[in-house]
This record gives structure tokens, sequence and C-alpha cells, in this order.
């Protein structure tokens, strides 16, 4: 028996932060993939061996848990392994799986060291969901295995997460997506371009939203004000796909809405460097905007196709800014050998 299963990465277009509290997020799936493979085991033990997190054959307990010993560093980084396991016998007709060997592959979503801010995360809750109901017997439609994996997911970040770039993982595309509703697939219109920049060395996400929530915790009714701001931007996307030009103002406005509530909470969203790529997007007609949960991760250059595009990349390389070469609206999870 051998299973394989890849998952694809995210980026947040329009909606971050604002999906936390019920507004609709745009969401692309990009072409950085997590690969799981999973076959039986050799000896009497699971064998799991994460690329990328240093781990290679770690000899697990006789049902997959992780082994008592790990340096607390490292059973953090295994905190999703074990939540995805976990999720998935508990929904398995059998109590328990014959050893297995498992690959995590999740090399893809960095450079350099630095993972890029690409949803690793969540494209391997999903590619362990997937792959480990396989070999539990488990059919599961997109849906269940949506659900499945954002609950592992969000078991692991201790409850933080709105599940955004799960669904993009599990569905791929185009999508905008609001908590507790089914994605709405898109069409990303031909006039308009988008490129990925990296900005710093990566963040972690956990930590900026929990700033954003002691922020809301600390001045609730200034918090509804800033977030009540970022959802009306973040409704108009889907209309504004139909317009560049429209788009352009709106990843503006919505850029300068995060810049206030980070003003307000002190998170470090938008840093330093985030402003200097802003001015130089502006100047070249462009809009530079975070992503995500912003901070060291990539950010985003929009800018009307053509030349504009070719003389807004010039302009970033100019000043020492990396585009990273992605596909976008990519296919979602899926399962067979790589290419």
């Amino acid at each position: 028996m051998t299973i394989h299963v890849s998952a694809p990465g995210k980026l947040f277009l329009l909606g971050e932060y604002a999906v936390l509290e019920g507004a609709p997020a745009l969401l692309t799936a990009v072409d950085r993939r997590v690969e799981v493979t999973i076959d039986d085991s050799a000896s009497e033990a699971w064998l799991l061996t994460a690329v990328g997190l240093g781990i290679e054959n770690l000899a697990l307990q006789t049902d997959g848990a992780l082994p008592a010993g790990l340096a607390p560093q490292v059973r953090a980084r295994l905190d999703l392994f074990d939540a995805v396991r976990e999720a998935v016998l508990a929904r398995a007709s059998r109590p328990a799986l014959r050893p297995l060997r498992i690959s995590i592959d999740s090399s893809a979503f960095s450079r350099g060291g630095h993972k890029l801010g690409l949803g690793s995360s969540a494209a391997v809750a999903v590619a362990l969901t997937s792959a480990l109901a396989r070999a539990a017997g488990l059919d599961l439609a997109r849906g269940d295995l949506f659900h499945l994996a954002h609950a592992a997911h969000r078991s692991a970040q201790n409850g933080a997460g709105s599940g955004g770039d799960v669904a993009a993982s599990v569905y791929g595309g185009l999508i905008s997506y609001t908590r507790g509703a089914e994605p709405v697939p898109l069409t990303w219109p031909a006039k308009l371009s988008l490129m990925a920049v990296v900005t710093g060395e990566g963040s972690l996400t956990t930590r900026l939203v929990a700033r954003v929530a002691d922020y809301a915790a600390a001045d609730a009714q200034r918090y509804r004000e800033d977030m009540s701001r970022l959802a009306g931007l973040a409704a108009r996307a889907e209309t504004a796909l139909v317009d560049p030009a429209a788009f352009l103002g709106l990843a503006t406005d919505y850029f300068q809405a995060l810049a206030l509530l980070d003003a307000h909470a002190g998170a470090g969203i938008v840093t330093e460097r985030h402003r200097e790529l802003q001015a130089l997007a502006h100047r070249e007609g462009g809009v530079f905007k975070t992503s995500g949960a912003g901070g060291g991760d990539v950010g985003l250059a929009f800018s009307l196709g053509g030349e504009p595009t070719e003389r807004l990349s010039a302009a970033l390389e100019a000043a020492g800014a990396t585009v990273v070469r992605l596909g976008f609206s990519a296919p979602g999870v899926q399962e067979g050998s790589p290419e």
C-alpha cells in the first residue's frame, strides 16, 4: 500500500483579520504544495519523516502517538501531526491502524530557510488528513475533509484561525470564504496582475493574531470600529473583481485600514518595509498590501496587466525586493503520485 496526497498553499488577497469576525475573505491557492506519502512500515513501529523540520524516521508509539521524551520544541512542531492523527482515528470505524511510515514534505513553502507565509501548516493538515483517512478506510467528501482538517488545525493552534487557508488548500482555485459557509469559486480577471513579494523572514501567525485579540479585549469599542471598517471593504471584493481599477482602489483602502488596526493594536502587521513597498508601488501605478497575518510574510503587488506589470516588477527588483514566482488558482487537494 502506498498513498500519496498533495495540497496547495494559499494567499489571502483581501479580508484577512476581518474574516475572523465573519467577513468574507478572498483567497487563492498557489502552486507550492505539501506532499504526504504513506506506506506500510517495515517494522512494528510507526515512522515519521518531516522534511524541513529535521525529523527523519522518528519512531512513534504503537498507535502512532508521539513518543515520550521529545524535546519541547520538537513536540511543538509535531502538534499538528498528532492533532490530525487523533481526529482521523476518532472518525475511523476501526480503533487503530497497522504501523505506517509517513513522510511529510513542506520544503516548497520556505525560501532560504525562512517560511514565506503561504499556509504550510494548513496544507499539511489537509494533505495529512486526506492521506490518513484513506489509510483508515474513510471516504471523505471535500466538505468533510475541510471540517476534519480545520478542526485539527485549530486544535494545534490553540483555537486560532479562520479556516480560510484550509479551505483554499482543500478546494483550490480562487475563492470567497466566509466562516460557516461553503466557499464560493471565483474567476481572476485577465487584466489584473498579481505578484507575491518577499517582505521579511516570515512571521508566526498565532502571535500576531493573539496581539490583535489582546487589543480587542483592552479596547472593545475601537476594535469593533476597526473591524467594521475592514468588513465593509472585504464585502466589496467579489464585486470589485469585475473592474480591475476598482479592485486596485479597494486593495489600497484595505491596506490603509489594516495599518490603522495595527497602529491601534501594536501587533506588527504592517512594517516599515511594507510602507516602503506601498510607496514604490504607488509611484508605478500599482498597489502593495500585506497578505494574511502580515509581519514578515510575503506581501502582494497588484497592477494592471501588460506594461504596468513589467514596470512595477522592474521597480521592485531595483529596490531589492524579491518576487516569488507562483502560479495562482492552483488545484486543491489531489491524490496520486507527484509530477
